[in-house]
């Protein structure tokens, strides 16, 4: 049954909830305080009543029995009329009190009092009555004095007793009803302690669980935002009852799927739009070269140098032969090595006073694979901007080192080299650079490091970020380009 209600509470909108959690705190406290009020109303009503008639009863003359029994002699020996006298206004005042008591009293004792007193006052109107009848008619003077002594003197004592005789017991009322109501705030004191200990025990309980409810699947919403705002698109928000919070973490789980996807997506693109960069890139190398070379066969062939020209023209077949390689993105290192060692051929023929080179790859390499077109850029690289820059001849070696998960193809130049600050720009350059002059490093500081970045972002995007090149140049010494490549045969081989 317990479970049942979390559950059914659990469903309802967070609105609700809220509202249903005010009224179980409020709902208690303003019972308590309606019985309170209530409990002091009706004790205070009833007080006040009790008091009130005592104090009405109190205006009843304490000296009417002297008063109207003096009044009454003063008729009777004829020193005042019956007009003069007082008797008929301390008969109404007397039943005017009598009349407001009668209004407030509870007690059938102190009616049956009242009434009797409405009676003696009834009979005190008939004695004046009487008294005034014999005066009319003159010589009954002893029939008044005996209706004074027998008559008044004994109703306007009984009047003053029976006045008494109410106010005592409406005061003794008083004070029972004051004991039986201090009984009574004890008692209920007593049982407004007990709710209110299990009333505070249910609120202190619910201020907890139920805030505890609302914010526990915020907080854990909130943990799992921040960890795919942090990088983490595995994590993924539980399931929970609450309309809200089931909500909130479905509509999260649908956005990190989303995430997901279009990240899938845009690498996908921008490996496609990479790929297309170095495409291009390749494709404006290739024509420069011709040009030069195409030059150089011109200038030979002007000089009857026919040997030469035909050596050119094979070195030069050769070398666009394994470029294209047949449409292949992979090639062997035998091919590459064939590749860069035709251009270094058709180099050393324009640049013969200041070219040597020598390479001297271990050849239990060759059929490992190698993206096309990797060294060749890497060689001219260290032609233009290391041999070209030295005065006297210069050397370009490649050569090879084994490692246990890879091996590494080496170009060294004892060129012009370059300082300390330049071969911080290109480390940075390879290290963080994606392949467009736009991006990374400004395009002016870029434009000699295209075909390391080129090498570099192919290799990478082949094999993975561990593979690539290493630099480690001096000035005036030269500079060592290391390509780092894993031990990857074609398939099927």
């Amino acid at each position: 049954m317990k479970e049942r209600i979390r559950k059914k509470f659990a469903k309802l909108p967070l609105s609700t909830r809220i509202r249903y959690s005010f009224l179980v705190i409020i709902l208690p406290l303003a019972f308590i305080t309606l019985l309170v009020a209530i409990s002091v109303i009706s004790s205070n009503k009833r007080y006040e009543d009790m008091m009130n008639s005592a104090v009405l009863a109190s205006e009843f003359s304490v000296d009417f029995k002297k008063d109207y029994d003096y009044e009454t002699y003063l008729v009777i020996v004829g020193n005042k009329t019956i007009e003069e006298s007082g008797l008929d206004t301390l008969i109404e005042d007397a039943n005017r009190v009598v009349d407001g008591i009668e209004k407030l009293t509870t007690s059938k004792d102190n009616a049956d009092r009242l009434s009797s007193v409405k009676k003696y006052l009834s009979n005190l109107s008939s004695y004046k009555e009487r008294i005034e009848e014999n005066l009319q008619e003159g010589n009954r003077y002893e029939d008044n004095i005996e209706i004074w002594e027998n008559d008044v003197q004994i109703v306007t004592s009984l009047v003053r007793e029976t006045i008494f005789q109410y106010i005592f017991f409406e005061i003794r009322e008083i004070q029972q009803a004051r004991d039986a109501y201090q009984k009574f705030f004890v008692a209920f004191l007593s049982v407004m302690a007990v709710l209110f200990v299990g009333i505070l025990t249910a609120v202190v309980y619910m201020s907890y669980a139920i805030p505890e409810s609302i914010t526990k699947p915020i907080r854990e919403i909130t943990d799992v935002t921040n960890q795919v705002a942090g990088g983490d698109l595995s994590v993924r928000a539980n399931e929970y009852e609450d309309v809200e919070a089931s909500v909130l973490s479905d509509s999260l789980n649908t956005m990190i799927d989303k995430i997901n996807d279009l990240l899938a997506q845009v690498t996908e693109e921008q490996i496609n739009l990479r790929e297309a960069e170095l495409e291009l890139l390749q494709a404006q190398i290739n024509p420069h070269f011709l040009y030069n070379t195409l030059d150089t066969i011109v200038w030979l062939a002007e000089g009857n140098r026919q040997k030469e020209v035909v050596e050119m023209v094979k070195n030069l077949s050769d070398f666009f032969r394994t470029s294209l390689s047949r449409g292949r993105e992979m090639v062997s290192l035998s091919d590459e090595l064939l590749h860069v060692s035709s251009y270094l051929k058709i180099q050393q023929v324009r640049y013969q006073d200041i070219l040597d080179y020598e390479v001297n790859v271990d050849e239990s390499l060759y059929a490992f694979q190698i993206p096309k077109i990797s060294i060749q850029p890497l060689v001219e690289n260290a032609l233009y901007h290391g041999i070209k820059n030295k005065r006297g001849l210069g050397k370009i070696t490649i050569t090879s080192e084994k490692e246990t998960d890879h091996f590494n193809i080496v170009i060294i130049d004892d060129g012009i080299g370059m300082s300390s600050e330049r071969l911080t720009e290109v480390r940075q350059g390879l290290h963080d650079a994606t392949f467009s002059p736009q991006v990374g490093l400004e395009k002016e500081k870029k434009k000699n490091m295209y075909g390391l970045l080129n090498v570099n972002e192919r290799i990478k995007l082949k094999f993975g970020n561990e593979y690539g090149i290493s630099i480690d140049s001096e000035y005036q010494s030269g500079s060592v380009v290391k390509v780092r490549l894993p031990y990857r045969m074609e398939a099927g081989e």
